[in-house]
């Protein structure tokens, strides 16, 4: 039985810190965030490798559980990065020679390329949701990139324009999600940060690409969308540059960086019907928050939105994170949520 959510529930972006004993974060690090495979980064052998993330997930949860987030992840744990893992899965992707493109840093990137009609040939992350399922009574989200970034994030060497690229890439997710639902996700993510860097591409190619991906899909759905990793990115702007476009996605979540960027919330106005998870913890920081700190934070969200369209979360995923400042920053985020619900009576 899947607890009921309370008002306010907190929730991750999506990553958690992967143990050290099963990833090298120096070698990660160094390759940046891979778009193209990185097995380098795995300290333990291939024979093992999946029982060791399997357990490795299960310390993420147990993390998340014992902080008190009400919707859980998998932490990504299995992953070299957000995007590669299911990227690479697909069929039209040549994961063996890489092509480049500029980056969100403006500077070139090595890519998968694309050699074929992209075509999703097997579950990907079906089994992911399905071991999370089976170990948390928490509501269970699960992310995928989205058509936009996937797009951006490959060298297109096939398709005559990026927007037929992006309805293929859609289209895949469309099909893993129905997977991922029958499997016992509650909440299914599209992470999209690319967006933000690319808004005049996003405007021509975006929306259509969200809303295919999320075609007949009930429940909870999510498009998250930041400037990028704090690790990798510290020079961060005060506004997005693609947002109130996402007023015309299907999805019923938009997951936003506020925190570090000291985001203007009044923008959120505009994402009219929209819930908003609300990125309340600086990852830029090493200073874990107090509970007050994140419900100040809060409380700046609700002078916008009632409580009903906010979802308290961190700003970005956690994976470049010390496991322990991790762990209290999302202590933080539960207990601070927990202050601001005594204050509404909830």
């Amino acid at each position: 039985m899947t607890r009921p959510l309370p008002i306010l529930p907190t929730t991750v972006v999506g990553s958690y810190p992967q143990p050290a004993w099963l990833v090298d974060q120096e070698k990660l690090r160094a390759r940046g965030v891979p778009r193209i495979r990185a097995p380098e980064i795995w300290r333990v052998a291939e024979p093992y490798l999946a029982e060791a993330q399997d357990d490795a997930t299960l310390i993420a949860i147990r993390d998340m559980e014992r902080a008190g987030i009400d919707i859980v992840t998998d932490g990504e744990i299995r992953r070299e990065s957000y995007s590669n893992y299911f990227a690479l899965s697909l069929e039209g992707v040549d994961r063996d020679t890489p092509g480049e493109v500029i980056g969100r840093t403006g500077l070139p990137t090595p890519v998968p390329r694309v050699t074929g009609r992209i075509r999703r040939t097997r579950a990907v992350e079906v089994r992911d949701v399905a071991f999370a399922r089976a170990n948390t009574d928490r509501q269970v989200k699960i992310t995928l990139p989205g058509p936009f970034t996937m797009t951006r994030q490959a060298k297109n060497e096939f398709y005559g324009d990026d927007a037929e690229l992006a309805m293929d890439f859609a289209a895949a997710l469309n099909a893993e999600i129905r997977e991922l639902k029958a499997a016992g996700a509650d909440v299914i993510q599209l992470d999209e940060p690319w967006m933000q860097a690319f808004p005049d591409e996003a405007r021509r190619l975006a929306i259509p690409a969200i809303n295919r991906a999320l075609e007949g899909i009930e429940g909870t759905t999510v498009v998250h969308l930041c400037f990028g990793y704090a690790a990798t990115v510290s020079d961060k702007p005060t506004g997005y540059s693609f947002l109130p476009e996402l007023s015309a996605a299907a999805a019923k979540q938009i997951s936003i960086e506020a925190a570090q960027p000291k985001l203007d919330l009044a923008i959120l106005r505009e994402l009219e019907g929209k819930t908003v998870m609300l990125g309340v913890l600086d990852l830029g920081s090493e200073e874990v928050e107090t509970a007050e700190t994140v419900a100040a934070r809060i409380r700046k969200g609700l002078e916008v939105l009632p409580a009903e369209r906010i979802v308290p979360a961190p700003d970005c995923g956690m994976k470049y994170l010390p496991r322990q400042r991790a762990f209290g920053k999302l202590r933080a985020l539960a207990e601070g949520a927990a202050i601001v619900r005594k204050e509404l009576g909830a």
